[in-house]
Order: structure tokens, then C-alpha cells, then sequence
């Protein structure tokens, strides 16, 4: 059997693929699939870049000491 990813253009679609499902001639598996997004892409330029540096050395910072307490 194959498998195939449909993008509804009209909500009367939705109607008529239930009505085939109903005579058993397909089955929807998932009814609302969206397309996923990485974090990395979803947030990429949202906080600015003196900010990001200045989280990112208190990162740094703790991890240095996380290790200095670890041994």
C-alpha cells in the first residue's frame, strides 16, 4: 500500500476523505500535521547578539566551576 501527505485546500475535502474512510477504501492516519521546526531555526536571531554572548559566558563560567567542584 502507499503511503501519501495531502495539504487540504478546501475544508469540503476533509468531508469527502472521512466518507472514504467510512467505505474502508482509505484510513487518515494523522489529521493535523504541520510541518516541524528545530528550536535552532525557530529562535535563531531572537535575542541580541550582546545578550547571547553575555549568556554565553555565564554558561562558560558555570561549567568551569561545575568542574572545579566535580574533582
Amino acid at each position: 500500500m502507499d503511503t501519501l501527505l495531502i495539504q487540504l485546500t478546501n475544508q469540503n475535502a476533509a468531508g469527502l476523505l472521512h466518507e472514504l474512510e467510512e467505505l474502508k477504501l482509505i484510513k487518515v492516519l494523522n489529521k493535523n500535521v504541520q510541518p516541524g521546526q528545530s528550536l535552532s531555526q525557530k529562535y535563531a536571531g531572537k535575542l541580541p547578539a550582546a545578550l547571547a554572548d553575555e549568556l554565553q559566558s555565564h554558561v562558560e563560567q558555570g561549567r568551569q566551576e561545575w568542574h572545579r567542584q566535580a574533582i
